[in-house]
Parts: C-alpha cells; structure tokens; sequence
C-alpha cells in the first residue's frame, strides 16, 4: 500500500516495528520515522494498518504514540480490521485533538494491495473521506472506495465482508468435496458453476486454490480467526443468529490448532476434506 503512494508520487514517512519494510520503502524514496510519534509530526493524513485493535490502540494512545504529537487538522486512516467500538472510541479521542479518524478497512487482500486494488469500506466524516480521497485512490479503484456511514459502520461493513467469504468458502469446499467423493473432476465443476448463478470470486480464486491445495498466504488463517471473532460478536451484540458463521469460526479454529494458522484461510477446505474422508 505504501509502495503504491510512492509510485503515485506521494510524500511518504514510514514506520514499523520491522525494519525490513521500512528499508525497502525507503529505498523506493520513503522517508522513516523512528516512532509513530515522528510520523504525527511531519504528517496530516496517517494510515494505519495493523493486526488487531490492541495494536491500533497502542500505535495511537501508547507512548510515543500518534496522539502524542497529532498535529491539528490531521485525518488518520485506519485501514486494521478491528471492532466497531474500538474504532469509535478512536474517532472520539482523535476529535478532541481537533483531527479526524475514520475507520477504513479493506478487501481484496494481498494481491489487491500490490495492484492498488483494494476495496476501502470507509465510516467517518464524509468530509475529511473526500480530503483524503485522492490518496486513499492510489491504493484503491475510486469506484470501491465506498462511504458507508458514521464512525464503525466501516468495521461492520468489514464484519459484513468476512461473514459473507467465510459462509461462501465453506460450501465451496463442500461442493468440491462432493464432486471428489464421486469421482467428477472438481476444476471442470468449477469451470461450469462460474457460467452459472453459483459463480464468485470466492469460486474463481480460492476454489482453485482448494483443488490444487496451494495455501500460501494471502491471508492468514490466524487473522481471518480474529476476524471471525469479531464478526460474530457483532452479530451477537445486534441480536443476530451467527448460525453458519459460527460453524465456519470453527473450522478455522480446527484449522489453526492443527498447526496451520500461517497457512491461507482458504485451507479450511482441506478440514472439510478431511471430514469427508479425502
């Protein structure tokens, strides 16, 4: 993401707790801040993109942190998949320091991050999302950066997100499990359903990679569980049944404690397979 902010030619101050990124962005002529402190300071839009809610709170309210030394007019995007009232907390706290914080996450995954293709499910202040708009463009198509509403409705956008891809991936595993048990070529059966009303994306990308048991990450098993977590207490919070996505967080959960939390979540297939007998 931040590599495609330098191709688009924007001035850009990084900063990780691996150095890793950091040279290699710099080498694409990013500047580094040696804190996320040192980028609140040279910076009026921050992106953040980080694991979970704990690590955005940390980066923001902990020391050295953004808050303490956020600079007044400054929009802070975060684009971590983390809890509603996590995310409107932050907005709370970020408008008392005269800035802005909008909740930004997205879809689209790794491949759509190299591509500068990811969707951006945005809640917030409509106004700072239009300040930020052409930056939020260089990593993102225009026609998917989507407003959504106020401050969380980006998170529960992105709820909305994981539970459809979840409740999908597992009956793309099924119905290949099925063409498998009856000795039907599972990537011709693919091929069919995608002329049909059964085609997805989830059937075009992560159907190949169950038939062909490719699992290297795109997106860790172990973050899609969190994912999940929060997508179901979500759900529990508005009084809504998690019904298959409770039954799909523990096919994740299977997949994890069999080891394999570092592999692609589409790899929940493969627990499914396995319950077949395949």
């Amino acid at each position: 993401m931040a590599l495609n902010l330098r191709k688009h030619g924007f001035d850009v101050i990084v900063h990780s707790r691996s150095r890793g990124p950091v040279d290699a962005l710099v080498a694409a002529g990013a500047r580094a801040g040696d804190s996320p402190a040192g980028v609140a300071l040279h910076a009026r839009v921050i992106i953040t993109m980080l694991p979970d809610g704990p690590d955005v709170s940390a980066v923001l309210e902990g020391e050295h942190g953004v808050f303490s030394a956020l600079q007044p007019g400054t929009v802070i995007v975060d684009s971590s998949t983390i809890a509603p009232a996590t995310a409107r907390r932050l907005a709370l706290e970020a408008a008392g320091r005269d800035a802005t914080y909008l909740d930004a996450p997205v879809s689209g995954g790794e491949i759509g991050a190299i591509d500068g293709t990811l969707t951006f499910m945005v809640g917030g202040d409509g106004r700072a999302l239009a300040q930020v708009l052409p930056i939020l463009s260089a990593m993102g198509k225009p026609e998917k950066i989507v407003h959504v509403g106020e401050s969380g409705a980006g998170q529960i956008c992105k709820a909305c997100n994981q539970i459809v891809l979840a409740g999908t991936m597992a009956v793309v595993a099924e119905a290949i499990a099925l063409a498998r048990k009856n000795g039907v070529d599972p990537m011709k059966v693919r091929a069919a359903l995608m002329g049909g009303f059964a085609q997805s994306r989830v059937l075009d990308v992560h159907g190949e990679r169950m038939i062909t048991a490719n699992y290297k990450p795109g997106f860790k098993a172990k973050l899609f569980k969190k994912d999940l977590g929060i997508a179901t207490a979500a759900l529990a919070e508005a009084g809504v049944p998690a019904i298959t996505s409770s039954v799909v967080a523990q096919l994740v959960a299977a997949q994890i404690a069999a080891g394999r939390g570092e592999e692609d979540y589409s790899a929940i297939g493969d627990v499914i397979f396995e319950l077949a007998h395949l």
